[in-house]
C-alpha cells in the first residue's frame, strides 16, 4: 500500500464518525485515538526484522528420523523414536495453521499445549513473528553436549543446598567437569566454573560505574523469592511446600519410553509421600525446581512488585510524577499501573515464544536428549550422533548409578532424573516459557522502579532451620540485580528440573526484553504527562531508554 493510499483509508475510517451525531470533543478524541493507534502499528513495518535465512539449527532436515527435534505426545516406536505420519501430520497442521488439522494430530495420551497460540496477534508490542532468537545449539554440538552434562550435574545436585556448594565434593567435582568442556556458556571466574558460578545465569546490572554480574552477588536465589510479600493488609509468607529429597522419576527406560509417548512414570507414591513434612524458604534445587513446577507463570513478578510497594523502592527516576508538586501517579505512572503491566505482558511473552517453539525450532527436550544418550552408551544407537564431551563426562557414570537405586534390581541407565513425574510438558524446549515471562516482567520491573535502589534489610533462610529467615549480612543486593537474579532463578530452576536447557534460559530471557521493551514504545504514545522515557539496564549490562 503507497502512503497516499494509506493516508485515503485513514480519511474514509474517520469519515464514519460523521455518520453519527457526536459532539465534536468527541469526535476529536476518537480521531486522535485512532491515530495514536495506527501509529504504533506502523512500528509492525520498521525495522529491526528477524533474519531471513532459515531461523532454525537444521536438525529436522538433518536427521530424517527427527531424533533432534520435539516429539514427546506423538506416538514412538520401542526405541522412542517418533512415527514419521505423525510428525509429518503435526508440521502440516503448522504449516497449514488450519484448527481442523491441529485436531487432526495422533497422539499418544497428553495433549499438545497449544500450539495454535503461535498464530495469535496481539495489539501492543511487537507482532510474535517479527522477534527473534538465534537458532539453537545443533544436536551433534558441543554446546549441546555441554548443556546436557549441565543438567545430569544440575539433576544429582538436586537436594544440596546451594550455600554448601563451596565444600561439597560433588558440587566440586561438577564444577571441575564442567570446566573441562570444549563449549561451555555458563559463567566462570577467571576463566574457570567454580562452586560460586556452578548453575548461576549470566545476567548484569550497573552498580556505580561498573558492569556487575547480578547472579553472582549474594545468595543464589533472589531476595524476591523469599521476603514475605504484603497483599494489601494482608501478608504472604514464602515458605513452601517442597517434594522430599532423593525422589526422582525416568531412571528406567520403561518409563522413559511411556512418557514420551504422553504418559506418566510409575514410580510415583501417593501423594502425601512426595512431599516433605514442614513448609520452608527454598534453599536447594528441587525447591527452585518445584517452584516453577506449580508456579502461575507472572506470580514471581507481581510478587516483586509488591515487595518493592512494601519496602518503598522509589519509582525509576524517568516517572513524570516523581518531582511534581501537586500531583502523583495511580491509573498512570502508579501503583494499579505498575501491578497491572507486570500480570498483564506474561499472556504476550507466551504467544511470542510459542511462535518460536512450534514454528520455527522445534527444539527436543534434554529428556529426550538424554535418551539418545542412553540408547547410544549401550549399544543399541551406536550412529547416534552424541558428542565427545557428553560421551566422556565423568557425570555418566555417576548417573547410572543414581538411576540404579532406583531402578529397583533392573538396572542403571544413562537417562536425565526427572523432577516430575510427567517430565516436560508438551510443548518444544525452545524458547522457554517461563524464561520468557520473566525477561519480559523483570524488564517492566526495571522501568517502573528505580534499579540502583539497595534493598534495605535483606534475609536469607536460616542454614540450620530452612523455615526461618535470619539477616543476610554480605554485599549490597540492589532492586536490578535482584530482579535480574530472579529472572534467572525461575528460567534455571526449570533447567535444574530438567525439562529446559541453558541456551532456552538465556536467549528467551533476551526474547522477553526485546518484547517488554516494544511494549513501553507502545505505550508511551499513550500518556498525556510529559514522559521523557524509561531508562534501564538490559540483561547484558547496556542501558536502554524508552
Amino acid at each position: 500500500m503507497t502512503v497516499s493510499q494509506d493516508q485515503d483509508v485513514d480519511q474514509h475510517d474517520l469519515k464514519d464518525l460523521d455518520q453519527h451525531n457526536l459532539r465534536d470533543d468527541l469526535k476529536k478524541r476518537l480521531r486522535e485515538a485512532f491515530r495514536k493507534r495506527k501509529q504504533a502499528a506502523r512500528f509492525q513495518l520498521k525495522p529491526p526484522f528477524p533474519p531471513n535465512q532459515s531461523l532454525a539449527n537444521g536438525d529436522e532436515k538433518k536427521y530424517p528420523n527427527k531424533i533432534g527435534n520435539f516429539t514427546k505426545g506423538l506416538r514412538h516406536d520401542d526405541f522412542g523414536e517418533v512415527v514419521k505420519e505423525d510428525y509429518e501430520a503435526l508440521i502440516k497442521a503448522l504449516k497449514s495453521g488450519k484448527p481442523e488439522d491441529f485436531d487432526n494430530i495422533p497422539i499418544g495420551g497428553r495433549k499438545l499445549v497449544n500450539p495454535q497460540a503461535g498464530l495469535a496477534f496481539d495489539l501492543e508490542g511487537d507482532d510474535s513473528h517479527k522477534l527473534y532468537i538465534p537458532p539453537a545449539p545443533e544436536l551433534d554440538s558441543a554446546e549441546e553436549a555441554g548443556e546436557i552434562v549441565e543438567n545430569y550435574w544440575m539433576a544429582l545436585l538436586r537436594d544440596v543446598p546451594f550455600v554448601d556448594y563451596n565444600n561439597h565434593p560433588l558440587a566440586q567435582e561438577a564444577a571441575t567437569d564442567l570446566s573441562k568442556l570444549s563449549d561451555f556458556k555458563g559463567p566462570r571466574e577467571n576463566g574457570t566454573v567454580t562452586t560460586s558460578t556452578l548453575f548461576r545465569g549470566t545476567t548484569f546490572h550497573i552498580q556505580g560505574n561498573d558492569k556487575v554480574p547480578s547472579d553472582l552477588v549474594g545468595p543464589y536465589i533472589s531476595q524476591f523469592m523469599w521476603l514475605d510479600t504484603p497483599f494489601g493488609v494482608e501478608f504472604v509468607e514464602r515458605r513452601m511446600r517442597t517434594r522430599r529429597a532423593n525422589l526422582d522419576y525416568m531412571t528406567s527406560f520403561p518409563d522413559w519410553l511411556s512418557v514420551q509417548n504422553g504418559g506418566v512414570a510409575t514410580n510415583v507414591p501417593p501423594e502425601p509421600e512426595q512431599f516433605e513434612a514442614n513448609r520452608r524458604y527454598i534453599i536447594n534445587g528441587r525447591d527452585v525446581g518445584e517452584w516453577v513446577h506449580i508456579d502461575v507463570l507472572f506470580q514471581a513478578y507481581f510478587n516483586a512488585c509488591l515487595i518493592l510497594f512494601g519496602i518503598k523502592a522509589p519509582s525509576n527516576p524517568g516517572n513524570p510524577y516523581k518531582n511534581s508538586k501537586n500531583q502523583e501517579g495511580f491509573g498512570t505512572f502508579g501503583p494499579p499501573y505498575f501491578i497491572n503491566l507486570v500480570s498483564e505482558v506474561a499472556t504476550r511473552a507466551l504467544k511470542a515464544v510459542w511462535y518460536q517453539k512450534w514454528f520455527v525450532h522445534r527444539r527436543l527436550r534434554p529428556e529426550a536428549y538424554a535418551g539418545l544418550v542412553h540408547l547410544f552408551k549401550i549399544g543399541k544407537k551406536p550412529n547416534y550422533p552424541i558428542h565427545p564431551d557428553a560421551q566422556n563426562s565423568s557425570v555418566l557414570a555417576k548417573v547410572f548409578s543414581h538411576n540404579e537405586k532406583f531402578n529397583q534390581g533392573t538396572g542403571g541407565t544413562y537417562l536425565l532424573p526427572m523432577a516430575f513425574p510427567e517430565g516436560s510438558p508438551i510443548h518444544p524446549a525452545y524458547g522457554a516459557g517461563h524464561a520468557t515471562v520473566a525477561g519480559t516482567c523483570v524488564t517492566i520491573l526495571k522501568a517502573l522502579f528505580d534499579e540502583t535502589y539497595v534493598i534495605q534489610n535483606p534475609m536469607e533462610p536460616d542454614p540450620t532451620d530452612s523455615t526461618k529467615l535470619r539477616k543476610y549480612n554480605g554485599e549490597p543486593l540492589t532492586v536490578g540485580g535482584e530482579l535480574n537474579k530472579l529472572a534467572s532463578n525461575v528460567a534455571i530452576g526449570r533447567n535444574i528440573a530438567g525439562v529446559h536447557w541453558r541456551s532456552d534460559a538465556t536467549e528467551s530471557l533476551k526474547l522477553g526484553e526485546a518484547l517488554a521493551i516494544s511494549i513501553l514504545r507502545d505505550q508511551k504514545l499513550t500518556f498525556n504527562e510529559n514522559f521523557k522515557g524509561y531508562t534501564f539496564t538490559k540483561f547484558d549490562g547496556t542501558k536502554v531508554t524508552i
